[in-house]
């Protein structure tokens, strides 16, 4: 059973060299639900062998008690078949805005083809869950909104990330209520804007930088009360990203203790 009534997974890009079974123990032994698995070149799945290796990877974690709640990969119907016979119900996806292209005219190119989607995504039972992110994408909760709205959230949903929020100066309880209708996944990380450049400079220069829950600007006490407040189910996923990248795994199992603390259920007196 979940160790909470929102199931805790673990986006595994960090880890591509361990075998399946190895990624197994090593999420069990952390103590997450289950995973997010990048289906991409180089990684335990690759595209081109979704079909049987979707299959062998969900029997993996069902044998370790877990789950694969969502991959990051292709939308194309082979893959949608794929995750549909290995029971996993959402694709997560970024809408990157080129440079020299136009908000708007990025919304009506990423609408005509989510458009062609939508019927493969009815037909599979799986979602394309969009994510925002900072910098030249959906980047704040409106725009999110804004481009998935007209869609029914079983076919093109909400993956939110408040971190991305938090860069972008947005007040989070209102992409909390902006995204709300269409929310499958919400994405625990955290960050900082750090000024890279002397404090004087005659032009300041910043980067961004990726630490634990307890560090960043993302708020995870409230967005776990408000979570909770609202009788969310969806899957909790921990992106696992961190500047430091030497220090990802004792980062991740002390984000992981942090959130349990938050999600732990309240008891009156």
């Amino acid at each position: 059973m979940p160790s909470t009534p929102m199931p805790f997974t673990l986006f595994t890009k960090p880890w591509p060299g361990k075998s399946l079974g190895e990624l197994a123990g090593f999420v069990k032994t952390l103590g997450f639900d289950g995973i997010e698995l990048p289906v991409r070149p180089g990684f335990q799945v690759p595209p081109e062998a979704v079909t049987k290796g979707l299959a062998q990877a969900a029997k993996v974690f069902a044998d370790a008690g877990l789950k694969i709640g969502s991959i990051a990969g292709p939308t194309d119907e082979m893959t949608m078949a794929a995750c549909a016979e290995a029971r996993i119900p959402v694709i997560r996806i970024m809408a990157p805005i080129p440079p020299g292209v136009s908000y708007l005219a990025a919304i009506e190119d990423y609408q005509r083809q989510w458009d062609l989607l939508v019927p493969l995504a009815e037909k599979h039972g799986v979602a394309i869950g969009v994510q925002n992110h900072n910098g030249r994408f959906l980047a704040n909760a409106m725009q999110l909104r804004h481009a998935i709205g007209k869609y029914n959230p079983r076919q093109v949903c909400a993956i939110w990330d408040p971190a991305h929020n938090a860069l972008e100066g947005e007040q989070v309880d209102l992409a909390l209520d902006t995204v709300w209708s269409h929310l499958r996944i919400v994405n625990f990380k955290s960050a900082f804007w750090k000024l890279t450049s002397p404090p004087e400079a005659q032009e300041a220069q910043w980067d961004v930088c990726w630490t634990t829950g307890r560090r960043g600007r993302a708020n995870w006490r409230w967005t776990a009360s408000e979570l909770m407040e609202r009788h969310f189910r969806g899957d909790i996923c921990f992106s696992a990203e961190y500047t430091d990248h030497a220090l990802v795994d004792s980062l991740i199992a002390e984000d992981i203790r942090f959130a349990r603390s938050l999600f732990a259920p309240r008891h009156s007196c």
